[in-house]
C-alpha cells in the first residue's frame, strides 16, 4: 500500500518529506507557546488552503465564499457541543453532512444552469453574506452577540472533547493537514483528478470527449466543502468564541486562498509553503515591529498585499514550482500535467 502511494516518487522529495515531517513532529519540543502558536496558524491556513485547491486548482472552479464552509462546520459542532453535550469527533459528521450540502446546493444551481467563472466566483460570496446575515439573527447560536463555548482549565488535554493545551491542537490540525495532503495526494492520481484536470483546462473539450463534468465538477464542490468544515470544527474549539462577523466575512475566504495563491495553484505543497511564507514572515515582522515601537494599523494587510503582487508578477504559477525545479525534484510528484 505504501509503495503503490510512494511510487514515482524521486528518493530526494521522500529525503525532504521525512525531514519536514520530523521537524513539524519535535516542534513542540523546542517551541515556546507564542511560537506554538504561529505554527497552528501556518497549518490551519495550509489545510483550508488545500481544501479549497480541490475546487480551484484541481477542478477550475473559483470560490470567493469559502468561509461559508468554516463557519457552518464551526456553529454545527459548537451548537451540538454546547446545546446536547455532543463530543466533537461525534458531531463532525453532522458539520461535515451540513457544510457538504451546502455546497451541493450551490453547486447544482451554479452548474445546472451554466454558470461559471466570475459569475460562480460572485455567487459564492452571495451565499457566504446570506450566511453572515441570517446567523446575526439566529439566536439559538448567539446571533451578532457571538457564540461562546465553555471554557475548563485541564492539567491534561481532553482529546475527546478538543479540551486542552496548545500542544494538543498543534498536533491534531498536523494530522488534518497531513491527512489533507494525503488526500490531495490520492485525488489527483485517481480517475477522477485527471478528469478534474481536463475540466480545468478546457471544459469544452472536457464535454466533447464524454466526460460528465457536470458531474465532477459536484464531486469537487461537495468534497471540498466537506473538508473545509472540519477547519471550522477545529477553529470553534480552538478559539472558544464565534461571531457572525468574524467567521463569515469575506476577508476569511480572502485568507483562505491567499496561501495557495502565494505557493502554486494546484500544487501539492503550495498551500504549505505559501501558509508558511504568509503567516511566518508576517508575524515576524509585526514582532520586529513592535519591538521597534512601530505599529501602523493593518501592517500585515499591506504585506500581503505585496506578497500578492510580488508573486503575481515575478512568479505567476506561485513559489512553489520554481522551488521544486530550484531542489531538482520532479514536477510531476508535485503537480499532474
Amino acid at each position: 500500500m505504501i509503495a503503490r502511494l510512494l511510487q514515482g516518487v524521486p528518493r530526494r522529495a521522500l529525503a525532504l518529506l521525512v525531514v519536514l515531517l520530523a521537524v513539524m513532529v519535535g516542534a513542540p519540543f523546542f517551541a515556546n507557546d507564542y511560537l506554538l502558536t504561529i505554527l497552528i496558524l501556518v497549518l490551519y491556513f495550509a489545510y483550508v488552503g488545500q481544501c479549497w485547491n480541490i475546487m480551484m486548482g484541481f477542478a477550475g472552479q473559483l470560490s470567493l465564499g469559502h468561509a461559508l464552509y468554516v463557519g457552518l462546520g464551526a456553529y454545527t459542532s459548537a451548537a451540538l457541543y454546547v446545546h446536547f453535550g455532543i463530543a466533537p469527533w461525534l458531531g463532525l459528521p453532522v458539520a461535515i453532512l451540513v457544510a457538504a450540502s451546502a455546497g451541493a446546493f450551490i453547486g447544482f444551481l451554479a452548474f445546472r444552469f451554466r454558470v461559471s467563472g466570475v459569475y460562480f466566483a460572485i455567487l459564492t460570496i452571495a451565499f457566504c453574506e446570506f450566511a453572515r446575515i441570517g446567523f446575526d439573527h439566529f439566536r439559538w447560536v448567539g446571533g451578532s452577540g457571538g457564540f461562546f463555548l465553555p471554557v475548563t482549565n485541564y492539567t491534561q488535554s481532553d482529546l475527546w472533547n478538543l479540551r486542552g493545551k496548545p500542544v494538543m491542537f498543534y498536533y491534531v490540525i498536523l494530522a488534518l493537514t497531513l491527512g489533507a495532503l494525503l488526500a490531495c495526494h490520492l485525488l489527483l492520481r485517481s480517475r477522477m483528478g485527471f478528469f478534474w484536470q481536463a475540466i480545468r483546462e478546457d471544459e469544452v473539450a472536457a464535454r466533447a470527449l464524454g466526460i460528465n463534468t457536470f458531474r465532477y465538477k459536484m464531486y469537487a464542490v461537495i468534497i471540498s466543502a466537506g473538508m473545509t468544515s472540519v477547519a471550522g470544527v477545529f477553529f470553534a474549539f480552538y478559539y472558544n468564541n464565534l461571531f457572525p462577523e468574524q467567521v463569515f466575512h469575506i476577508s476569511r475566504s480572502i485568507e483562505i486562498i491567499l496561501a495557495p495563491i502565494i505557493g502554486g495553484i494546484g500544487t501539492l505543497f503550495g498551500p504549505l509553503l505559501g501558509a508558511l511564507l504568509l503567516t511566518g514572515i508576517a508575524e515576524g515582522i509585526w514582532e520586529l515591529m513592535n519591538a521597534l515601537g512601530f505599529n501602523p494599523p493593518g501592517a500585515k494587510q499591506v504585506f500581503y498585499g505585496i506578497c500578492l503582487l510580488a508573486v503575481i508578477m515575478l512568479l505567476p504559477n506561485g513559489v512553489w514550482p520554481s522551488l521544486s525545479r530550484a531542489l531538482g525534484l520532479d514536477k510531476r510528484t508535485d503537480k499532474e500535467p
